[in-house]
């Protein structure tokens, strides 16, 4: 006890320039090397790792205006010279993020060679390229049409479950259809909604001529698996009856996700018209024709154990099934998408960050390495060299490359460039 207040009385001594600054580095090497496996400090690791490295340039600025400001008001002695240290410390952990997410451009560029020629990459349409320095300069609302929560489950005793639609801007014209693109959102399948993820992807894809549907769907432990993925099922299944109402081609509908809407998002294009998982819509088409899975959990039983120690025992098994594995694999097993992949899996690009606290890299790449052996459609893999958890959901330099990427997949899948 007296140790710590000693502690604490040493840190009160302290300038505030040198406190500033040694939180500043503490961000920088927690970014850099994220507390994955800590199961106390992994959530606050992350989310400190995910806002210091997407948002690398807008604190990069802050921390020049702070820097500038302590330099002006002078700085001495052994304090000043530790302080001005770490603020170049700070600057280059800062400067390497940012870099770190433009080398995007050469990993997707990599993984899609095989199948797109140097042309097509070239030509990709371009994000709004001002909102990789400053979120707020995206201007979505200037790219597409929304409509927000519509009803899409069938009446019924429980919660109506809604979707939002993103739209070219102009009515169409009863001309050729658009392609459409289904997005679900993360959050562990216990939390998250339709409004807070994958939303510049949906905006760009808008912009782009597409139209999107982000769905939300039950959440536990008030629903248990495999209801998500029912409700996924069920809105992909309405998407297809309402395609003249939208203009769109209900032969090619796409899905992406991340986190609990990646596992969602392949376990659903995996899963086509499988009636375990269409109760009382049996017949409905739930056909995909290509998916795009952000950071998503492939193996529900863990069994390679790359997950935080308790994946299973804490949360799978009591919030998410309600039951053991020990007692009944096999509904762990069904809802696992490695479980599910096959020679006719439709086109896939797996996406995952090798920095990832929540979901670890190394969980990924089984799954993809399954997808790359057993498919004979495309099975693309970016690993995005120090990319975070969530790392898309605003835009950053790393956000807007991986945006307009996605788009140059599913445009090949469209135009049969990509198979």
């Amino acid at each position: 006890m007296n140790a710590s207040r000693t502690a604490r009385a040493q840190w009160r001594q302290l300038s505030p320039d040198v406190r500033r600054a040694i939180w500043g580095t503490v961000g920088v090497l927690n970014a850099r090397s994220p507390r994955r496996f800590n199961r106390v400090l992994q959530v606050p690791s992350f989310f400190w790792a995910w806002f210091t490295s997407e948002g690398a340039f807008p604190f990069l600025v802050l921390h020049a205006i702070r820097v500038t400001g302590s330099i002006r008001r002078g700085r001495s002695g052994v304090e000043g010279a530790i302080t001005s240290a770490l603020d170049v410390a700070i600057a280059g952990g800062l400067v390497s993020f940012i870099a770190e997410g433009r080398q995007a451009d050469e990993q997707f560029a990599a993984a899609l060679a095989p199948y797109l020629s140097a042309s097509d990459l070239a030509r990709r349409p371009h994000a709004v390229r001002a909102g990789q320095w400053f979120p707020l300069l995206y201007g979505g609302r200037r790219r597409r049409v929304r409509a927000r929560n519509l009803v899409f489950s069938p009446p019924g005793p429980g919660r109506p479950l809604h979707l939002d639609v993103y739209r070219p801007i102009g009515e169409w014209d009863g001309g050729e259809r658009r392609p459409a693109i289904v997005q679900v959102h993360g959050g562990a399948w216990l939390l998250g909604d339709k409004r807070e993820q994958a939303i510049p992807l949906l905006n760009h894809m808008a912009a782009n001529g597409w139209v999107g549907f982000n769905v939300n769907y039950s959440l536990s432990p008030r629903a248990r698996a495999p209801q998500h993925l029912i409700d996924v099922k069920r809105a992909i299944s309405w998407i297809r009856e309402h395609a003249d109402e939208y203009g769109i081609d209900p032969d090619f509908i796409c899905i992406t996700g991340g986190s609990a809407g990646g596992h969602l998002c392949a376990l659903a294009a995996l899963t086509e018209n499988d009636p375990q998982f269409q109760p009382g819509f049996e017949d409905s088409d739930t056909s995909i024709s290509a998916a795009i899975p952000f950071y998503g959990v492939y193996d529900m039983v863990d069994l390679d154990h790359h997950m935080i120690g308790g994946f299973l025992e804490l949360l799978v098994e009591p919030v998410v099934f309600g039951s053991k594995y020990s007692v009944d694999p096999t509904p762990f097993n069904s809802y696992s998408p490695i479980s599910h992949v096959h020679a006719d899996s439709p086109p896939m690009m797996i996406i995952h960050g090798s920095r990832d606290a929540l979901v670890p890299v190394e969980s990924a790449r089984p799954f993809a390495a399954k997808m790359a052996s057993v498919s004979t459609n495309a099975s693309v893999y970016v690993e995005l060299y120090g990319a975070q958890h969530a790392f898309d959901i605003f835009p950053s330099p790393r956000t807007v490359r991986t945006i307009e990427y996605c788009q140059q997949f599913l445009d090949g899948v469209h135009r049969g460039v990509i198979k």
